[in-house]
């Protein structure tokens, strides 16, 4: 909508994508922070709250009666927000939204499962919600391979140059890394607000990277891939961070809500999507540090359990070995806050040290 003003009225500021990058962030917050207190209000009404899952930390126990689904909101906003900022004729837009979407939707329909039957392994099974999300995934990866020109090399982190180009398969590695990602968002949004800042940062640290490689000039000095059109999905990414925000607001501890599945999947899904499209999927090993971390402890807490029959850890994944260990919960938000802002610090650096 303002890209089609500045075609109709010629009002030159809106063409520039860090000004409705700004629009679509204040959109995006100020809609979910009107819209959070109304669903909080909705959801206690019907009853659509957490279910706890029993083999958790006691602690969880007083969570019982906590809203959950608000990923639903900030979904919405930063939906809203992008259709009014971006430009809906380019194809990476369009397919950042998609996978939006398309995650949001299987997150929905695993919350209203878990809800309706009243327990948190009532949701979908692992099978079909890992079916869905690798569909989903293929949608998104056929339409950026096939109609946005993407390149399918494959970068490494702080080398100018492609090691070498997957062509074909790049397909089954996007897909690969869509569906990390959204399961490690997943994993981690077990304590309150732990998933959303983190998120925060990679999108934040996801869209230099973006714009940069969007824009000709500034690619072209740094040396990063340059993938014509893909700036416009920072305003994608601004409209999130800015739902997130609000979003925080009310999901800091101690939570007032939680995004459920239907946020954290979407999450996971738009940041791997962004670090495909900016040629970043190995960096996104530090971008997403604290997502990494919660997933390899789960990886290995199966594994060491299979085959030794001991566990590694108390409780996976991690931030629930922490709790038992008698760490107070903030404590351990914040401190995996603080990872994820070095981690995303260091990232940044590959800027410059290539």
């Amino acid at each position: 909508m303002l890209y089609w003003l500045y075609n109709t009225t010629s009002i030159n500021i809106l063409q520039y994508i860090t000004v409705r990058a700004g629009s679509a962030f204040f959109i995006a917050f100020i809609l979910t922070l009107f819209l959070i207190p109304k669903f909080i209000k909705w959801a206690k009404k019907k009853n659509a709250n957490q279910p706890i899952y029993g083999l958790a930390p006691k602690s969880h126990q007083k969570k019982l009666n906590t809203p959950t689904m608000g990923g639903i909101v900030f979904l919405f906003s930063t939906i809203t927000a992008s259709l009014i900022s971006a430009r809906l004729d380019n194809i990476f837009v369009i397919g950042g939204l998609l996978s939006i979407v398309l995650f949001g939707l299987i997150g929905i329909k695993d919350d209203i499962s878990k809800i309706s039957g009243s327990d948190n392994q009532a949701g979908l099974s692992r099978k079909a919600k890992f079916l869905l999300q690798i569909f989903s995934a293929l949608i998104v990866s056929l339409i950026i391979f096939f109609y946005s020109g993407l390149s399918s090399e494959l970068f490494v982190p702080f080398l100018k140059h492609p090691i070498l180009d997957i062509e074909i398969f790049a397909i089954v590695f996007w897909i690969l890394v869509m569906v990390s990602a959204s399961n490690a968002v997943n994993l981690t949004d077990g304590l309150d607000g732990l998933a959303t800042v983190p998120s925060i940062f990679s999108l934040l640290t996801l869209s230099v990277f973006v714009y940069i490689g969007g824009h000709a000039l500034l690619s072209n000095y740094l040396f990063l891939p340059k993938v014509s059109g893909s700036g416009e999905v920072v305003i994608i990414a601004a409209a999130f961070i800015g739902a997130l925000v609000a979003f925080l607001w009310y999901n800091c501890y101690p939570a007032e809500i939680f995004m459920g599945d239907s946020g954290s999947l979407s999450i996971g899904a738009f940041i791997a999507y962004m670090a495909i499209i900016s040629k970043n999927e190995l960096l996104l090993v530090f971008i997403g540090l604290v997502f990494v971390l919660e997933t390899a402890s789960v990886i290995l807490q199966v594994g060491s359990y299979k085959t030794r029959k001991k566990r590694i850890f108390h409780m996976a994944p991690i931030h629930h070995h922490f709790e038992i260990k008698g760490w107070a919960e903030n404590k351990i938000i914040v401190r995996f806050w603080i990872i994820a802002l070095m981690s995303n610090l260091f990232a940044l650096m590959e800027i410059k040290l290539r």
